[in-house]
C-alpha cells in the first residue's frame, strides 16, 4: 500500500478493530493514517487510548478524511450510513464493505458515480489473524484496488479472490463456518468428559488437535482424505471412530449446513438493501 494512503473504519466495531490491529501490526499502515468512527464516544476513546489512531463519532468526518472507507457496519443499518457518508465518497475513494448479503450493485448505486467498491466477507477468526476472507470487486474497481483489498485482508488471515456470485457461498462455508467448528469442539470435549478427562483437559485437547489438523493439511497441502488414511490403521481405534461418524451422516450433515447457510445468505441479500431507483 503506497505510503500516506488514509484508511478510515465506519462502525470500528470487534470486526473492524480486529482488522485495524491486523493492519497496524503487520506494518501497512501507521495510526496516524488510521481513522474509526462509532456511535460510542468510550468506545472510540478506548481505540484511540489502545492504538493512537484518530476517531471520531461523525462518519462523514472519517469519509472525508480517509482514501479508503471500510463501511464495518450492520447490513441493516448500512442504508443509513451510505446516505450520510455517500457524498464524502469522492470518485478518487476506494470503498470496502464487509456487510453480509449486500451486493456490490447497490453499493455502487448508492455513492458518487463512477464508485469504487469491493466487497469482502471475512470470519471472526480475524480477531485472532486466522481469518478467511473472499473477496469481490466490483465493475469500477481497479486491479490496484483490488490487490489493496487483498493485502489488508491477507494482514489478518488467508484470502480469495472469487466472482461476486461466490460470495454467498464463502458466506455460507467459511463465514459461518467458525460456529460449525465451534460446535465439533463443544461436542467433542462433551466426548472426553464422558470418557474420563476433565472438561479444562478434554477441552484443551479438542481444540488443538482442530488447529494441529487444519495447520496439518495447510502446510503439507496433502489431500485430507490422505491425511485421514494416514491415521487410521488397520483394525485401529480411528477407522472404528470414522465408522460411527459415518453412520452417523458427519459427511452429509456439514454439507447440508454449508449449503443451508448459502441459501440463507441469498434469502438475506434481498432484504438488506432496497433497490434505489435508476438514475
Amino acid at each position: 500500500m503506497a505510503t500516506g494512503t488514509k484508511l478510515g473504519i465506519i462502525g470500528c466495531g470487534n470486526m473492524g478493530e480486529a482488522l485495524l490491529k491486523g493492519w497496524l501490526e503487520a506494518g501497512v499502515t501507521t495510526p496516524d493514517d488510521l481513522w474509526a468512527s462509532g456511535p460510542h464516544r468510550g468506545r472510540l476513546d478506548e481505540l484511540h487510548g489502545r492504538y493512537g489512531i484518530h476517531v471520531d463519532r461523525d462518519n462523514r468526518a472519517v469519509a472525508q478524511a480517509a482514501d479508503v472507507i471500510l463501511l464495518a457496519v450492520k447490513p441493516q443499518i448500512l442504508e443509513g450510513v451510505l446516505e450520510e457518508v455517500g457524498p464524502q465518497i469522492e470518485a478518487g475513494k476506494l470503498a470496502i464493505s464487509i456487510a453480509a448479503g449486500v451486493p456490490l450493485r447497490l453499493l455502487e448505486r448508492r455513492l458518487r458515480p463512477p464508485a469504487r467498491v469491493v466487497r469482502a466477507m471475512p470470519n471472526v477468526a480475524a480477531l485472532v489473524g486466522a481469518g478467511a476472507t473472499g473477496i469481490a470487486a466490483g465493475g469500477h474497481a481497479t486491479p490496484a484496488d483490488l490487490d489493496l483489498a487483498v493485502q489488508l485482508f491477507r494482514a489478518v488471515g488467508t484470502t480469495a479472490v472469487v466472482e461476486e456470485s461466490l460470495l454467498d457461498a464463502v458466506t455460507g462455508l467459511s463465514g459461518s463456518g467458525p460456529a460449525y467448528i465451534f460446535l465439533i469442539i463443544e461436542a467433542l470435549s462433551d466426548a472426553g468428559v464422558k470418557v474420563g478427562l476433565s472438561r479444562h483437559i478434554a477441552q484443551d485437547l479438542a481444540a488443538q488437535t482442530v488447529l494441529g489438523s487444519a495447520k496439518l493439511l495447510l502446510e503439507t497441502k496433502m489431500h485430507p482424505g490422505q491425511l485421514k488414511d494416514m491415521v487410521t490403521s488397520p483394525g485401529g481405534t480411528a477407522i472404528a471412530g470414522l465408522h460411527t461418524l459415518e453412520a452417523g451422516g458427519l459427511r452429509t450433515t456439514l454439507i447440508d449446513a454449508v449449503e443451508a447457510a448459502t441459501r440463507r445468505a441469498k434469502e438475506l441479500g434481498g432484504e438488506r438493501l432496497r433497490e434505489p431507483p435508476a438514475g
